[in-house]
């Protein structure tokens, strides 16, 4: 399949994830929540999961190149772009780390957001030995500054939908920006949510929030041509309703 856009539905494997868009050494996918982007030998992950995808779609025995030039966290759902060879996966994380690329989620989170469109700035830092992220102040030696633009799309009073486009790509960025804000996105436990979301499993790791990348805009490492891919929602939005009230697509 070399194809420079898959309309209609996307492409659907067996692996539990769904193919977007393919062009060359360019590979956008939809990645389920509760997978890791990337694990250690052994355990399963979304690169596994494409990896023996490729193997068995394309014949090729042995070892398969597969770059991760950027990762979502694993209880986020949403579109990732993957790479097919050394070059392109360069050129990707150049991209990433250019801060070209325009990333767009949506998220519901607890309460009311006010006002109903801004920018959130903080200084955040990884808590040593642990995968938490926490906010600092802008002065400690391990403070990195994190900017994400905002916009409500709906609200009950309760909920807020919100959409948001990323500045910095930090770890756990909109998920701790939103829950120092007293506004944890739903299902987020680790950040102090009290309301459910998902599929209810014992397995914390296979757990889901409700936080998605919705959209995702680069241009194509080796054509420079603009791509710009938008992922389904999850069925388990579903469960959001009246809140969000779209077309699944």
């Amino acid at each position: 399949m070399n194809s420079a856009s898959l309309p209609g539905s996307p492409i659907c494997p067996s692996n539990g994830f769904d193919v977007l868009y393919e062009e060359g050494p360019c590979l956008v996918v939809v990645k389920p929540g509760g997978v890791a982007t990337q694990a250690p030998p052994g355990i399963d992950s979304l690169e596994v999961r494409v990896k023996e995808f490729l193997r068995i779609r394309d014949g090729k025995p042995g070892n398969i190149y597969l770059g991760v030039p950027h990762r979502l966290d694993r209880p986020v759902s949403g579109v990732l772009v993957l790479a097919r060879h050394v070059r392109a996966a360069r050129r990707l994380a150049e991209q990433f780390e250019a801060r070209t690329v325009r990333k767009t989620y949506w998220t519901v989170v607890e309460g009311q957001v006010s006002p109903e469109a801004g920018t959130w700035t903080d200084y955040l830092r990884k808590v040593p030995d642990a995968a938490r992220v926490e906010r600092v102040a802008s002065d400690h030696p391990e403070a990195r500054q994190a900017v994400l633009h905002y916009r409500m799309l709906d609200t009950d009073g309760c909920r807020s939908w919100l959409e948001i486009e990323l500045e910095t790509g930090r770890m756990h960025q909109i998920r701790v920006q939103a829950a120092c804000r007293a506004h944890p996105i739903l299902g987020d436990s680790q950040y102090g949510s009290m309301t459910p979301f998902g599929p209810v499993t014992d397995d914390f790791r296979s757990r889901c929030i409700a936080l998605h990348a919705r959209r995702l805009e680069f241009r194509h490492p080796m054509t420079r041509q603009v791509v710009c891919q938008t992922a389904p929602l999850p069925s388990a939005w579903q469960s959001l309703s009246p809140l969000i009230e779209v077309a699944r697509g």
